[in-house]
């Protein structure tokens, strides 16, 4: 009973406080109207949350393909930088051999093949730069496996060249089987063994 008491009180204190029970009553429904349109509002505000959620990553999807991007043409770069650079020493090796083979003097330097006649000396020269020539081909894409095969098989019937093999094998044979030079060297021994066995070779 007091608990009812007191609440009667109160109530009827609200009511007096806001200029009667109509004037209450008036006032919450303004209140329930503004409550409605204030839902209204944090739903539109939501709504514009999640589409900027929604714009922020689509951006950031777009800046991670646009780095991607930067990032497969630095390393093209970098790798055509490194090509560059490998065809230029390449082009300088041929110099110096074509050098060594124009003048046997200069072949003694580099004495890669003591007690040898200054026409094999250049004949020698001549096979080491057809032989690098194929295995910078084939490390450049430009001849498949099966072409090098081939050429290895026509090059082992030449007497020159069976001989700067059998001079320089030992060495090439020492070459880290993972290296490209190791790898090439495997493939074009393999042919020429094939072929030597199979009595591919002339004089």
């Amino acid at each position: 009973m007091a608990s009812i008491s007191v609440s009667g009180w109160l109530i009827d204190g609200v009511e007096r406080a806001n200029g009667g029970l109509r004037t209450a009553a008036q006032r919450s429904v303004l209140g329930e109207y503004f409550g409605a349109v204030s839902a209204v509002f944090s739903g539109v505000a939501l709504l514009l949350l999640v589409i900027t959620l929604l714009f922020q990553q689509r951006e950031l999807h777009l800046q991670r393909q646009e780095l991607a991007l930067q990032r497969e043409e630095l390393i093209a770069s970098r790798d055509e930088l490194r090509r560059s650079a490998a065809a230029d020493l390449r082009s300088l090796h041929v110099q110096l051999t074509q050098m060594q083979m124009a003048d046997p003097v200069l072949a003694e330097v580099w004495n890669d093949w003591p007690g040898q006649s200054p026409t094999d000396v250049r004949q020698l020269l001549f096979a080491n730069l057809t032989y690098g020539h194929f295995m910078l081909l084939h490390e450049w894409g430009s001849v498949t496996e099966e072409e090098v095969l081939a050429h290895a098989r026509r090059l082992v019937r030449s007497r020159p060249f069976r001989h700067y093999w059998f001079l320089s094998r030992e060495a090439k044979a020492a070459l880290p089987p993972d290296s490209v030079e190791g790898r090439f060297f495997r493939l074009f021994d393999r042919a020429i063994s094939e072929t030597e066995a199979g009595g591919g070779s002339s004089s």
